[in-house]
């Protein structure tokens, strides 16, 4: 028998949050006090910083349904 208990889901379900924030908020400060600080960002530059932003909010939502909720009803 396949042992499932040892995946501790409120500790993971606060840490991915946590990360899917510190991601959105680490790209906008970069993306805002980058393009003041430096000038205007690159193409390139500009498209990564919004992509981890959107990229940050997907996780801090999807975090939370998927650990918090998903996953203990399934076990």
């Amino acid at each position: 028998m396949a042992r499932t208990n040892s995946i501790d889901y409120p500790t993971w379900t606060k840490r991915s949050f946590l990360f899917g924030v510190s991601l959105f908020l680490g790209a906008l400060l970069v993306d805002v006090v980058g393009g003041a600080v430096f000038g205007p960002l690159p193409a390139w530059g500009q498209t990564l910083f919004v992509d981890l932003e959107f990229l940050g909010i997907f996780i801090a939502l999807l975090a939370p349904l998927v650990f918090g909720i998903v996953l203990p009803l399934v076990e």
